[in-house]
């Protein structure tokens, strides 16, 4: 198949590459900024959701369903492009992130750094967890 033959969200999931447990990685990419936002797993129907609706879907591994981002926290992504790699193996969402992409209330997941043979954070939250999840 060749991008031009492919023509429907149905044909775009048969062409990704998921692992042995159904799931594939998507990193989640603010779109005008550049900045990585966070990394989670997708399957199947997260993708078909994510593609028909624009709003950003995920799989929850813990929870053993799917995921609408912001769906507790109002934290939502909104789709602005799908891309998959070379290997069609991996996913990158370009998003319109409203509020918070991290579940601790950063902007992004990516707060650890290895500096000089430490760890150290590098940014605090935005925004409280009991805010973020309607714990007050």
């Amino acid at each position: 198949m060749t991008a031009a033959q492919i023509t429907s969200n149905d044909q775009i999931a048969d062409k990704l590459k998921f692992n042995e447990n159904g799931l594939i990685p998507a990193i989640a990419q603010q779109h005008d900024t550049g900045e990585v936002l966070m990394m989670a797993w997708m399957n199947r129907d997260a993708v078909l959701e994510t593609l028909s609706t624009g709003r950003v879907c995920y799989f929850s591994r813990s929870r053993g369903k799917l995921w609408r981002k912001g769906e507790s926290s109002g934290q939502v992504q909104n789709l602005v492009d799908f891309c998959y790699d070379c290997d069609q193996d991996t996913i990158l969402v370009q998003v319109d992130q409203l509020g918070v992409a991290c579940h601790t209330g950063r902007r992004n997941c990516f707060y650890f750094a290895a500096r000089d043979g430490a760890e150290i954070v590098i940014s605090e939250p935005e925004v409280s967890v009991d805010e973020l999840y309607g714990k007050k």
